[in-house]
């Protein structure tokens, strides 16, 4: 029997395809999962799975046969293995050369700058001589396969090379260096695209950031000139369309103290910081990058109230005692119009476990509330209630 709808294969089992089961079941769209391993966040709602190994031909080859379309959970695929998957027919969505740009620190700021889009300064880097004629204090990164904040140094002295040199040779994986940007603060521009080329740009969120991990998200971004924002959503809109993204696109950016925009990162799939878009958003990034990657319209990117909030919830730096679950009647209680999503996984320290959203239009309250919740689900308010 024929599938109800085209099959679309997901490459990781974390959480953000974890997210996608909702939409696509909304849909009836049938979702088939390669997982790293057995109970992953994602293994625990996609039924039809199979653990393998991303960097496996053979894996993904069996993973993507009979579907009309792949598309990830992560950007860490090798690029090679994608141009294969490409020529066997399979629709590869984002593609390889664009995916490489969010796979290529390196590779992405030369493309971007070639394109006319702000960018921090920069240059690759390999000795101790080079780093100090870039200049110091800087930002180093690795090339490839950072992510929430590994595989990033703040460098303000030589004292500070020893680490990302060592750990870069280990790698073999060149290091890029960047001025350290004297920002405002940081913002996301979330865009969605489709292979016929329509597009859907969301608010423009400020996000915090700490020891590089998204922590919190205001949508939109307060007090943010709307020429700005227009303009963040141009460059988003033009990256995509110039490397011709499907799905959604996640162009994090800083607002320097002097008005200007720098792009900071590419990230080409559902990003954290668009998981306010679940509950504040007519339709969510999840359910716009499973059109996006089908070529189906896409859905409103507009808000559904003055304001959403969202908090992640990350494991905190001690042992916890109890589920995450025990935290819903409080929770629930004090904030009926609250929205959790947890993902299933274990808690470690630092690790994202989940996010609650708040909405309203009222910031204050919005802030307030979603900070609580995400607090209680940590254990940092004890056990009282209110």
């Amino acid at each position: 029997m024929s599938e109800p709808a085209p099959l679309v294969a997901i490459i990781g089992g974390g959480q953000l395809a974890r997210m996608l089961a909702e939409p696509a079941a909304a849909l009836g769209v049938p979702l088939r999962l390669l997982a790293e391993a057995p109970g992953v966040s994602a293994a625990q709602v996609i039924v039809d799975q199979r653990v393998g190994d991303h960097r496996d031909l053979a894996d993904l080859r069996a993973i993507t046969a009979g579907a009309a379309v792949v598309t990830f959970d992560h950007e860490h695929v090798p690029t090679e293995h994608l141009r294969t998957l490409e020529s066997d027919g399979v629709a590869v969505r984002p593609g390889p050369d664009a995916l490489v740009h969010a796979q290529d620190k390196a590779l992405m700021r030369e493309r971007l700058t070639a394109l006319g889009v702000p960018c921090p300064r920069h240059a690759v880097v390999a000795t101790p001589h080079d780093v100090v004629a870039f200049g110091l204090p800087c930002v180093l990164k690795t090339t490839r396969g950072g992510y929430d904040g590994k595989g990033v140094w703040f460098v303000r002295s030589t004292a500070d090379l020893e680490e990302p040199l060592a750990a870069a040779a280990a790698s073999g994986v060149a290091l890029l260096a960047e001025e350290l940007v004297d920002f405002r603060r940081e913002l996301s521009a979330l865009v969605a695209r489709s292979p016929s080329g329509q597009a859907a740009a969301y608010p423009v969120v400020a996000t915090e950031q700490r020891d590089g991990i998204c922590h919190e998200v205001i949508a939109p971004a307060p007090d943010l000139d709307p020429e700005l924002a227009t303009e963040a959503q141009r460059i988003a809109l033009q990256i995509a369309g110039e490397l011709g993204v499907t799905g959604v696109l996640a162009v994090e950016m800083f607002e320097t103290r002097d008005g200007r925009l720098l792009v900071n990162e590419l990230a080409m799939r559902p990003h954290n910081t668009g998981h306010w878009t679940q509950d504040g958003a007519v339709t969510s990034q999840f359910e716009n990058h499973l059109r996006a990657v089908l070529d189906l319209p896409l859905g409103s990117p507009a808000p559904r109230e003055p304001w959403t909030v969202m908090v992640n919830i990350l494991g905190g730096p001690h042992e916890q005692v109890g589920r995450l679950f025990d935290g819903y009647p409080h929770a629930m209680a004090r904030d009926p119009r609250l929205r959790v999503h947890l993902y299933g996984k274990e808690l470690r320290p630092g690790r994202k476990v989940g996010h609650v959203n708040a909405y309203g239009d009222d910031l204050e309250d919005c802030l307030e509330r979603a900070r609580h919740a995400a607090a209680w689900f940590r254990g940092d308010l004890g056990n009282e209630s209110e």
